[in-house]
């Protein structure tokens, strides 16, 4: 008989921490989205210039919640991803 040899290969995840995404957020805006979602921070961070420059700085009264938002719900779906991904 042959024995095969096979490797058992384990790949570990931790879960993000959803008060560290929401504190890097609240303190960095889009740059703090890189944590929990890295083309979310792309979109934002082109969004929040844009928006910056046309509104003089006041739209980021607008993009600023949405970027703490995006991220909490980013964290929130990798982490329930976490238990179903095979």
């Amino acid at each position: 008989m042959e024995t095969q040899n096979q490797k058992q290969i384990v790949v570990v995840k931790t879960e993000k921490s959803m008060g560290v995404t929401i504190l890097l957020t609240i303190l960095f805006g889009p740059l703090g989205m890189f944590y929990s979602t890295i083309t979310g921070a792309i979109v934002m961070m082109i969004v929040s210039v844009l928006a910056a420059i046309v509104t003089l700085g006041f739209g980021l009264i607008i993009t600023w919640p949405i970027c703490i938002i995006w991220a909490a719900v980013a964290t929130k779906n990798y982490n329930k991803n976490l238990g179903t991904a095979a």
